[in-house]
């Protein structure tokens, strides 16, 4: 056998490598699928949609032009989701956030989940036969819509999104 074989076989079985040459395989299988998940996202003006909160306060969408928000449609059922939804309740303190339970059950179920886990129901919205998200085009979630100031769809993520990148997005939308 020759020294580089032999080399590139001892390379191989080194951890770090190996795990290194995965995570990178991972990764490039997340873009090449990123633009599936995405769909046929909207991608211009905010419909006009009225939408209920958990807590029964009704509002328009077009009635939240001048600021910044976040329209985060989220799954119960979705482990990303879970991993990510402290840091949309942190956003939730600076930031307008509409949190849109697609798909997770009735209001009941999801207002449970909202208190077992130390959700604000004052931002959530059930989208409980997941019309919204169609409306929105999304195919996967966690799904995010940026709004900015003039009420235009600012910046669009679906899948696992940092908070401080949303962060990031919604100080740029409010500009």
């Amino acid at each position: 056998m020759s020294p580089t074989v032999d080399y590139l076989r001892r390379l191989w079985r080194n951890k770090w490598i190996n795990n290194s040459l995965w995570l990178l395989v991972f990764f490039v299988l997340y873009l090449l699928l990123r633009p599936m998940m995405q769909g046929d996202v909207l991608r211009e003006k905010v419909p006009d949609i009225q939408l209920t909160s958990l807590n029964g306060d009704r509002f328009q969408l077009r009635d939240l032009q001048g600021e910044a928000v976040l329209i985060h449609f989220w799954a119960s059922w979705c482990p990303i989701c879970t991993f990510s939804r402290d840091g949309i309740e942190h956003l939730a303190q600076d930031y307008r956030v509409i949190s849109i339970a697609t798909q997770s059950g009735d209001n009941a179920t999801v207002a449970q989940y909202a208190a077992e886990h130390g959700m604000n129901p004052a931002w959530i919205v059930n989208d409980e036969d997941g019309a919204l998200f169609q409306h929105f085009g999304a195919r996967a979630v966690p799904a995010d819509f940026i709004i900015n100031r003039q009420g235009e769809i600012a910046f669009v993520e679906v899948g696992l999104s940092s908070s401080w990148g949303l962060r990031s997005r919604l100080w740029w939308a409010n500009q």
